[in-house]
C-alpha cells in the first residue's frame, strides 16, 4: 500500500504538469465589455456575445466594468485586465475579446501583459467574414481590409521583426529590418487586391448599365445583421440562399431576377447586414459590394420587428447609408418577423398615400403578397411619365 502511495507521488507531479501545459481552448474566449455610460449598453453585450458565437466560441466568459474613459495604456486598466487574466485561465480560453475598438499599442500592451490573442470589435467582425465569405470578390475584399488593419499594427508585434536583415545577394538591400520588408509586401498586396476589385467593379458597372438599357428596376434589401433579410430574399425569389440564425450570415451580394405581375422583370438584390459601429475599413473595403446598393432604384430596409432595439437597429443602418451615399435612394420598411412579435402583417401608407411601411413573416410567408404589391406599386410610380410643366398666364 505504502509503495503503491510512493509510485503515485511521480504520476501525480506529471498529471500537474500535463494539466498546466494543456493547450488553451481555440473554441473559448473572454469577453470585456466595459460601460461608458453608453444607454445601449446591454444591448452591446447581447451583440457581442452572438459575434463571439457567430466565429465560433462554444463557450464565453464575460467580463464587466464601469469607466469614465479608456485607460491609454491598457483601456480597461491594470485591475481589470488582472481580473481578465484570472477568468481566461479559469476557462482556460486562448482568446480575450474587447467589445471596443483598441489602438494598436492597446492591443500590444494586451497581448503582452496577458500572454493570450487579443481581439478588438473589429478584429473579431473582420474574423467572421473571413470564414463567411465564399465568391472570389468576398475573399479578395476580406483579404484587403485585413492587410490594412495589419499595416497599422507591425510596430514591434512579434520579436522576429527586431532582426536584421542584408547583405549581398539577399532580399530588401542591406540593413533593411523586417519590418520594413513585412510592410513593403503588404504594401505590393494591397495594390494587386485593389487592381482586382477593380476590375469586379468595372464589370458589375458593365452589367448595371446593361440593366439600364432595359429599363429593369432594381431592388436592394438593407437591414441589420440577422433582420432576416436572406430569408426575405429566399421568400420571394427563391433562390435557396444561405441562411442561419447568426449574425452575418451572408456575406456575398446574391443578385436574382423576379417577374412581378404589373410590374414586369426586376432584379432583386441580397446585400450584406449592417451593425452599429460598422467599422470604417470594413465599410471602405467593402465598397464594391455596397455598390448594389447606392445604385438601387429602391431599397427593402428590412427590420427585425421581434427586436426590442429594431428603432437603434435602422437608425444604424441609415447612419451607413448615408456614409456609401445612399441615404437618397427611396425605401420602403420591412418589418419581418412578425410572426414573432405577435404584429399583424399588412401594410401601412404615409400622408402622401404611398406604402411606407409593410409588415411580414418571411418565414411563414404571411404578408408576402402586401409587400409585392408594394414592389409593383413602386415599379408603377417609377415608370409613369414626369408630369408636363404648367404655363403660368401673366
Amino acid at each position: 500500500m505504502t509503495t503503491a502511495r510512493a509510485a503515485s507521488a511521480p504520476d501525480a507531479l506529471d498529471r500537474g504538469a500535463a494539466a498546466v501545459s494543456k493547450p488553451a481552448d481555440t473554441a473559448a474566449a473572454v469577453l470585456v465589455c466595459l460601460d461608458f455610460g453608453d444607454p445601449d449598453y446591454e444591448d452591446s453585450v447581447a451583440e457581442i456575445a452572438r459575434l463571439a458565437a457567430s466565429a465560433g466560441a462554444r463557450r464565453t466568459r464575460l467580463v464587466r466594468g464601469s469607466r469614465a474613459r479608456p485607460d491609454p495604456k491598457l483601456y480597461a486598466g491594470s485591475g481589470k485586465v488582472a481580473a481578465i487574466g484570472d477568468a481566461a485561465a479559469a476557462l482556460n480560453a486562448a482568446f480575450v475579446i474587447f467589445n471596443h475598438a483598441l489602438s494598436p499599442a492597446q492591443q500590444r500592451n494586451l497581448e503582452r501583459e496577458l500572454r493570450l490573442r487579443v481581439l478588438d470589435r473589429t478584429e473579431l467582425i473582420l474574423e467572421i467574414f473571413a470564414q463567411r465569405a465564399q465568391t472570389s470578390e468576398g475573399k479578395l475584399q476580406v483579404e484587403l481590409a485585413q492587410l490594412e488593419r495589419l499595416s497599422t499594427r507591425l510596430v514591434r508585434g512579434w520579436t522576429h521583426l527586431e532582426r536584421q536583415r542584408g547583405g549581398l545577394g539577399k532580399t530588401g538591400g542591406p540593413g533593411e529590418t523586417q519590418l520594413e520588408l513585412d510592410r513593403r509586401y503588404i504594401a505590393r498586396r494591397v495594390k494587386v487586391l485593389r487592381g482586382k476589385l477593380e476590375s469586379l467593379q468595372h464589370r458589375r458597372e458593365v452589367q448595371r448599365r446593361a440593366r439600364a438599357r432595359r429599363d429593369v428596376l432594381s431592388i436592394s434589401l438593407v437591414g441589420y445583421t440577422n433582420a432576416g433579410k436572406s430569408t426575405l430574399f429566399n421568400a420571394l425569389t427563391r433562390a435557396g440562399a444561405y441562411e442561419a440564425d447568426q449574425l452575418f450570415a451572408t456575406l456575398d451580394t446574391t443578385t436574382r431576377r423576379l417577374h412581378l405581375d404589373g410590374a414586369g422583370e426586376i432584379v432583386l438584390s441580397d446585400t450584406v447586414g449592417f451593425i452599429r459601429e460598422l467599422p470604417h475599413e470594413l465599410v471602405a473595403a467593402f465598397r464594391a459590394t455596397l455598390e448594389e446598393t447606392v445604385r438601387a432604384d429602391l431599397l427593402l430596409h428590412v427590420v427585425d420587428s421581434a427586436s426590442p432595439g429594431r428603432a437603434q437597429q435602422a437608425e444604424d443602418v441609415n447612419k451607413v447609408l448615408a456614409e456609401i451615399d445612399a441615404a437618397a435612394i427611396p425605401q420602403i420598411a420591412v418589418w419581418n418577423k412578425t410572426d414573432l412579435s405577435g404584429l399583424a402583417p399588412g401594410s401601412e401608407r404615409d400622408e402622401y398615400g404611398r406604402i411606407s411601411r409593410v409588415l411580414v413573416s418571411a418565414r411563414s410567408g404571411a404578408g408576402l403578397a402586401e409587400l409585392r404589391g408594394a414592389i409593383t406599386e413602386a415599379a408603377r410610380r417609377r415608370a409613369a411619365p414626369a408630369p408636363a410643366p404648367q404655363s403660368i398666364s401673366l
